[in-house]
């Protein structure tokens, strides 16, 4: 039986440290926990250098194989899905000796943009399609590096695919550099792409939809977007330090063009068949002081709204995994808890279910995308008058970063707070739950309060 091998590594605190040393391998991914108080915070990963990588623009997909040994034989299909499924099957149904408890053991990591929803459910497309990158993009990696940072542990994984051989993945790991700061700018100020007046009047529509009842709850997002040129990483650094979230990561794709996600948000996780998503509804900014902070916190926690608008999205949730878990195994343990972040409080609450085979962690995530947090409900409804309404695509925003272990396991973030460098802007958006009592200029200040350390924070460090 082929095994999959694991090498003991010195423990890195952050694999952030040896990203640098493996970003010539070409589609490197660090999906990184950032030591945040919360028990999602465990695992960092990080890999480059995939077998083979799944794309997809629009209505065309591509898989592109890279290596000359491939390890099955596989059709792409005409919905990108589709192609995942099969690929998901071939990655859960080798049978390598596996004694590890580590979560990712190879595999498939990448991202969903929000638009793959498109892929699920009929929608329209009337938005301007302007970020130059893809919709989906999931790459087959044959090794990995996995910090465990409640045992201490840092571990090399090959799995039998890897086109490596460990003595030159371990040389390679050793010879991390960071580029110098100098090496990102940002050539002007971060842009909205709606006036206050503009968001208004997008704000009134979706009251009207809700006074109507076509909907209950609807996203309303706004764009903020300006130049840059460099090492993107760079700035993905500095956010990591002034806003570390349990969910982050960075992806760097050929070209320069990059992905830097700070979500505190999880959207599926399946850990040996229990099924886990951890939807926010609810914010507050931090207070300038501890006795404010805590009265901030309990006025989130105390709100009849957000509650409300908390338990519309709990209750969808329930409806999303009810469709593939065991029946009556979905569970609601925690509703309406607090987790504080280093700009905000967040109103998070936790619903579980249970699945019957390891297949059916993908059906799971697949046709409960994107996350009901970041549309509203009813769910095709809400994304219906988001398209209608919002001037932009949402690219990566809204969708999400996704593993699928060779060992079944899955773990998914919604990306919030998250932005995208297509290679000549960089792209970050913010927005928030509408419900009918719903204040216009408390929703419109939210979205600078949400995004505001990621964007003052690169134009502080950055702006030429």
């Amino acid at each position: 039986m082929a095994e999959v091998k694991l090498i003991s590594l010195p423990y890195e605190r952050t694999l952030a440290r040896l990203y640098p040393a493996v970003q010539s391998l070409g589609y490197p991914i660090l999906l990184d926990s950032n030591h945040c108080s919360f028990p999602d915070t465990r695992w960092d990963i990080l890999s480059a250098g995939p077998l083979a990588t799944l794309s997809s623009y629009g209505e065309s997909s591509h898989l592109e194989w890279h290596t000359s040994s491939t390890p099955f034989e596989l059709t792409p299909q005409a919905n990108p899905m589709d192609t995942l499924s099969l690929l998901v099957e071939k990655v859960t149904s080798q049978a390598w000796s596996n004694n590890t408890s580590l979560p990712f053991n190879g595999g498939l990591l990448g991202y969903y943009g929000y638009e793959a929803g498109r892929y699920v459910e009929k929608l329209p497309e009337t938005v301007i399609e302007d970020v130059n990158l893809p919709t989906i993009m999931m790459g087959l990696y044959g090794w990995a590096v996995v910090s465990d940072h409640q045992e201490k542990t840092t571990t090399l994984i090959l799995t039998p695919w890897c086109q490596y051989h460990e003595t030159d993945l371990i040389e390679q790991l050793r010879s991390h550099t960071q580029p110098s700061k100098s090496s990102f700018s940002l050539l002007q100020p971060f842009q909205a792409n709606m006036s206050a007046q503009s968001y208004a009047e997008r704000f009134k529509k979706v009251k009207a939809y809700i006074d109507a009842g076509d909907c209950y709850q609807v996203n309303l997002t706004q764009r903020f977007s300006a130049p840059y040129e460099g090492d993107t990483w760079q700035a993905y650094l500095s956010l990591k330090d002034v806003c570390p979230t349990p969910f982050s990561a960075y992806l760097k794709l050929p070209d320069g063009r990059a992905i830097s996600s700070h979500s505190p948000e999880r959207f599926i996780l399946c850990d040996n068949g229990r099924i886990e998503s951890k939807p926010i509804k609810g914010t507050r900014a931090r207070g300038k002081n501890k006795l404010q902070d805590a009265a901030l916190a309990e006025e989130l926690l105390s709100s009849e709204k957000d509650r409300a608008e908390n338990l519309m999205i709990v209750d969808l949730l329930r409806n999303d995994l009810g469709k593939n878990c065991i029946t009556g195994s979905v569970k609601v343990p925690i509703l309406f808890g607090l987790e504080s972040y280093a700009n905000v409080h967040h109103m998070v609450s936790t619903v579980e279910g249970k699945i019957a085979h390891k297949a059916d962690a993908l059906k799971v995530f697949q046709e409960g995308f994107p996350g009901g947090s970041i549309t509203g409900a009813p769910k095709v409804r809400a994304m219906q008058i988001i398209d209608e309404l919002e001037p932009h695509e949402r690219s990566a925003y809204c969708g999400s970063f996704i593993y699928f272990g060779c060992n079944g396991q899955m773990d998914s973030s919604i990306t919030i707070r998250t932005l995208v460098f297509d290679g000549q802007k960089a792209h970050c958006w913010a927005g928030g739950g509408l419900v009918a009592d719903s204040v216009c200029e408390e929703e419109y200040q939210e979205t600078f309060t949400k995004i505001g350390r990621l964007t003052h924070t690169l134009e502080k460090e950055f702006l030429r």
